[in-house]
């Protein structure tokens, strides 16, 4: 035996060599450990190939001796095959083959051409590597893998359901907090509804005692201005008595003069001036009577106003003489700020509670004589008929409402009069009864040249609002 022949028996990475005609020409010990086959058994025979597959298919060493490498290597090896990287015309694969061993195994070859000293292929070899431990380790590996990006893709799917969850909750939470705010709006809305509600119960509350008991003095007072009014009439007859009696008196004057009383007499008729008070005491009944007639005015008029002893349901009255109850009853907020000029038209009894309708139109007028500036104003009232419906004016040449005032004037406890002077109720408890009366009110304004307030009433009102509510 050779030494190069030694050398290759006793390296320990397997190999074997065929010759151009596939004869097995080498196989050294390595090889037969590897593939559990003796040596004998495989030099010099042909179809090395049916060691590892079971039948004569070819290997790489005879695909290189008979030049078939790179047209049928895929076919036999497939995506494994590749060129070596360090040695020219060398290749390298792997494979497993079922048939050696038991469960089959995983080698890796390498395959070179062998040249004489002239170049002339004279045979191939091929070394093979036992790599199934590092297979299975691969595909343990893989196996682990593929197990953890299983787990991973559970985990962030169950991670996604959790956060999905997540989300859900807080779009609940969010939708919750939403209806909640929505509800804490509502009841912030009712509340202040019915601190409204109260209000007005209690300024209506306020004014019908304001009522009864302006109803009750006006009573009162009517009493004794009644038996004033019937002496002055019965007084007015005494005097003229008295004055025919002075007249006889003075008629007689002349026959005495002759007499001590006739002197007496002249003398006390000029100190008391008697012609003086027989023209001045008819001027001064007169005016008296005059004046007890207004007292007696104002306390009709009270009493009109306050309706306290009327119907305080729905009924048919007379807009105009409602206004003009009402203007008497406020006059001295009047009369030192302002002209009053009324322009009524004639109009049918309207449908409505009195009570409401003049307390509107004190708001109203008061507040105009309140916009006057230094100098005297004039506040126009009137009325007038347009269709089914009524409509009555408060017009003042005033200040006016400044544009960022005018959307709350009929908020409640909206007031720009100083603290003491306004509460800020005047005209939405207004706005209140005009819309109870199924009515609108509107207001016109320009600043420096006053404010004319509108309101319209249906002359009748809807069945349903003018019927009595139950007790």
């Amino acid at each position: 035996m050779t030494n190069s022949a030694l050398f290759f028996d006793a390296s320990p990475v397997a190999s074997f060599v065929v010759d151009t005609r596939h004869m097995v020409t080498h196989f050294n010990q390595a090889c037969a450990l590897t593939l559990g086959i003796a040596a004998q058994r495989v030099i010099g025979r042909k179809g090395i190939g049916w060691v590892f597959h079971g039948d004569d298919r070819p290997m790489m060493a005879d695909l290189i001796v008979d030049d078939l490498m790179e047209k049928t290597v895929n076919d036999l090896y497939q995506s494994t095959f590749r060129c070596s990287l360090k040695v020219p015309h060398a290749y390298e694969t792997e494979h497993f083959f079922p048939k050696l061993g038991q469960g089959g195994r995983w080698l890796f070859f390498t395959a070179a051409p062998l040249r004489n000293a002239q170049g002339e292929l004279v045979g191939a070899i091929e070394t093979l590597q036992d790599i199934t431990e590092r297979k299975v380790a691969e595909d343990a590996l893989m196996k682990a893998q593929l197990e953890v990006e299983q787990i991973v893709e559970q985990r962030t799917s169950e991670l996604g359901t959790v956060n999905q969850t997540l989300r859900d909750d807080v779009r609940r939470r969010e939708t919750a907090e939403r209806e909640l705010q929505s509800r804490n709006n509502q009841l912030q809305a009712l509340n202040s509804k019915l601190s409204e509600v109260k209000e007005h119960l209690i300024q209506s509350e306020k004014l019908a005692s304001i009522g009864q008991l302006a109803a009750g003095i006006a009573h009162e007072i009517n009493n004794p201005i009644g038996y004033i009014f019937s002496n002055f009439g019965t007084l007015e007859g005494y005097l003229t008595q008295l004055f025919e009696m002075l007249d006889a008196y003075q008629q007689a004057e002349a026959t005495l003069q002759a007499t001590p009383a006739g002197p007496a007499l002249k003398a006390k008729r000029e100190a008391i001036e008697l012609d003086f008070l027989k023209e001045d005491i008819p001027v001064l009944m007169r005016e008296s009577k005059e004046g007890i007639v207004r007292v007696r005015k104002i306390v009709q008029d009270l009493k009109d106003f306050s309706h306290v002893d009327s119907n305080p349901d729905w009924q048919l009255v007379s807009l105009n003489q409602g206004i003009d109850s009402t203007l008497n009853v406020i006059n001295n907020e009047i009369k030192y700020k302002a002209d009053l000029v009324k322009q009524y038209a004639d109009l049918p009894e309207v449908q409505c509670m009195p009570s409401q309708i003049n307390q509107v139109v004190m708001n109203l007028v008061v507040n105009a004589a309140q916009a006057m500036g230094p100098e005297r104003g004039k506040i126009t009232v009137r009325t007038g008929l347009a269709g089914e419906q009524v409509w009555l004016e408060v017009a003042d040449t005033g200040s006016g409402i400044p544009p960022e005032v005018l959307p709350r004037i009929f908020d409640p406890f909206y007031t720009t009069k100083p603290i003491g002077k306004g509460t800020g109720l005047g005209l939405s408890l207004a706005y209140g009864f005009i819309q109870k009366h199924h009515g609108k009110i509107e207001v016109t304004t320009e600043l420096g040249q006053g404010s004319t307030f509108r309101v319209t009433l249906p002359v009748k009102q809807p069945a349903a609002a003018a019927a009595p509510s139950p007790t």
